[in-house]
């Protein structure tokens, strides 16, 4: 990570053309994504541009904090965000003042959006199936029905003449709408997997540079090895010995669906985003645990914690229930696991285990840090809180009580006197 300081310059340059529709885009489908910091930073890099809106004058880091009101690693996390999802690329020139360049992209189409398995899943996961559809439905055309209609359009031909015509060359640096692809971690062996395909079912030759990205997404996003992988390309090449695209996203979906129960793809498998990650250097026994919670996923988190045992299809529902519908990241739901199992008795309790996640979400828990602190506070207030009972309990009500002497009457005396008489 680069040691960026307030003195550093930057320039803006934007790489595309950017539209009010963009702004529509980056609201709607990646807000809810990157959160309104990162968003912010992207508006703010955009309201740089000069009026040709191409490229800015060069401004100071220290200029950027005071314009967005946030600290200097906030700009560097909402800038890592920028940069994963695929709006920025940055470029670092040393000196004695460093020299930044940030790049701007265009979003994605929504079309483009919703068709990227990684980009529609996160986005799901994060506001909910209903708003989903609530957002989708924005984006979509409602349909006319034509049949009785008739299209009387001109043609180009009907509308213009041509007198002269002019050799016209190529121009490659007129400006033009530029996306970033989003970059996953290659997490299966393509050669490997390619290999198990006989040449005569697919054409091995036909695999574009399109088509290996969209394995390496599919793969990472429904949690697929090489061997399910395989088996779902065959399904999925056509007669001319060439992989489908739609059709494997087709089968790569009804097969998680119908090996999950009609669920949404799992995010039990991911790690914590390496920009929430503590940024610890030594050796302590707390950033030991901090980067196993960072480093682990919830699947295998809770696979350690039962010794080998693959968690109950329960349990697993529950951690994919406090990553959905409660959006706690990887490394949150880890801590939050340990910390139920040891004050419970190595029980998981799903409604315990949810009314903790609810309170973690009011407070806005997001790294493993905030979480550990929190749990810290919580115990440490259950110890008061059990040290003032047991004070309260080690004495009866009536020990620092005043009781006044009640001396008997004549009466009262003869009276138990025959009482006892009788007895």
């Amino acid at each position: 990570m680069n040691n960026l300081l307030p003195a550093d310059t930057y320039i803006v340059k934007n790489a595309t053309i950017l539209s009010n529709e963009s702004r529509l885009i980056l609201f709607k489908l990646y807000q809810p994504i990157i959160g309104t910091v990162a968003i912010n930073l992207y508006f703010t890099l955009w309201s740089n541009l000069d009026t040709s809106q191409i490229i800015s004058t060069e401004y100071t880091h220290h200029s950027l904090m005071a314009m967005m009101r946030i600290k200097l690693e906030d700009i560097l996390e909402a800038r890592e965000k920028l940069e994963g999802i695929g709006l920025l690329k940055t470029y670092l020139k040393k000196g004695n003042i460093d020299n930044y360049i940030y790049e701007l992209y265009s979003p994605l189409e929504p079309e483009e959006f919703v068709n990227n398995p990684i980009l529609a899943t996160t986005l799901m996961s994060n506001i909910g199936k209903v708003e989903y559809e609530k957002t989708l439905n924005f984006f979509r055309i409602p349909p006319i029905d034509l049949k009785e209609y008739k299209d009387v359009s001109a043609t180009f031909i009907e509308t213009f003449e041509v007198s002269d015509a002019f050799e016209v060359s190529d121009d490659k640096n007129i400006r033009k709408v530029k996306q970033i692809d989003l970059i996953v971690d290659e997490k299966i062996d393509l050669n490997s997997l390619i290999s198990l395909i006989p040449n005569e079912i697919l054409n091995h030759s036909s695999i574009t540079k399109e088509t290996k990205d969209l394995i390496y997404k599919l793969a990472y996003i429904y949690n697929l090895d090489e061997g399910e992988l395989s088996e779902l390309i065959r399904n999925s090449v056509d007669e001319k010995r060439i992989i489908n695209k739609d059709l494997l996203r087709k089968n790569c979906h009804n097969y998680y669906t119908f090996e999950h129960k009609n669920v949404t793809p799992s995010l039990i498998y991911k790690k914590e985003p390496e920009y929430l990650r503590a940024k610890v250097n030594d050796n302590s026994k707390k950033a030991k645990l901090i980067y196993t919670f960072e480093t682990t996923s919830p699947y295998d988190f809770l696979t350690g914690k039962n010794k080998g045992v693959t968690p109950s299809k329960k349990d697993l529902n529950l951690i994919e229930n406090l990553m959905i519908d409660y959006g706690l990241n990887p490394g949150v739901v880890n801590v939050l696991i340990d910390y139920v199992l040891k004050i419970n008795n190595n029980k998981l309790t799903k409604n315990f285990v949810l009314a903790i996640a609810s309170q973690w979400k009011r407070n806005n828990i997001k790294t493993v840090e905030e979480a550990i602190k929190l749990c810290k506070k919580e115990n440490k207030a259950k110890k008061v809180q059990k040290t003032k009972i047991l004070k309260k309990e080690e004495k009866p009500e009536w020990f620092n009580r005043n009781i006044e002497e009640d001396k008997a009457s004549i009466d009262d005396i003869a009276k138990l006197e025959a009482s006892l008489n009788n007895l």
